[in-house]
């Protein structure tokens, strides 16, 4: 009996004393750019490849559309994020693109809708910019 009295002890011990560590995790920010808008550019930036479909689609056209029409991520806005199937399932982002050519001449604006597995779910475009001459040319660059 006082062996198991003494294991008892033993093990009421060890619960009682037995203290919850909880892991501090740290994320490392290895970009020029605050945490949230370091996570907003990755996140823009990894849809590139669905939003220059989206920007040949809503282009292709238009008669006058300049050469070399691109994007950047840095100049993009999220106007939405909808959680279609939970925590960790799949999302949608909207997006508001402005498209340039050159030295970014802005040419307009378009919304874009992808999911975060990468695929184009829907794209509309909002509005065009006119384009302007150059000096010593005739013609719309």
């Amino acid at each position: 009996m006082n062996k198991f009295a003494v294991l008892l002890m033993v093990g009421m011990l060890l619960v009682i004393s037995n203290r919850t560590v909880n892991a501090k995790t740290e994320t490392i920010n290895e970009a020029d750019t605050e945490l949230c808008e370091t996570v907003k550019m990755a996140l823009i930036s990894s849809l590139r490849e669905p939003v220059d479909k989206a920007i040949v689609e809503i282009y292709k056209d238009d008669k006058n559309v300049p050469e070399g029409l691109t994007w950047a991520s840095y100049d993009t806005e999220i106007l939405k994020i909808k959680q279609l199937y939970g925590i960790g399932g799949l999302y949608e982002i909207t997006l508001k693109v402005y498209p340039y050519y050159r030295a970014h001449m802005g040419y307009g604006e378009d919304e874009v809708v992808i999911n975060t597995r990468g695929k184009l779910i829907n794209y509309k475009h909002l509005k065009t910019y006119p384009r302007t001459a150059t000096k010593g040319s005739d013609s719309l660059i």
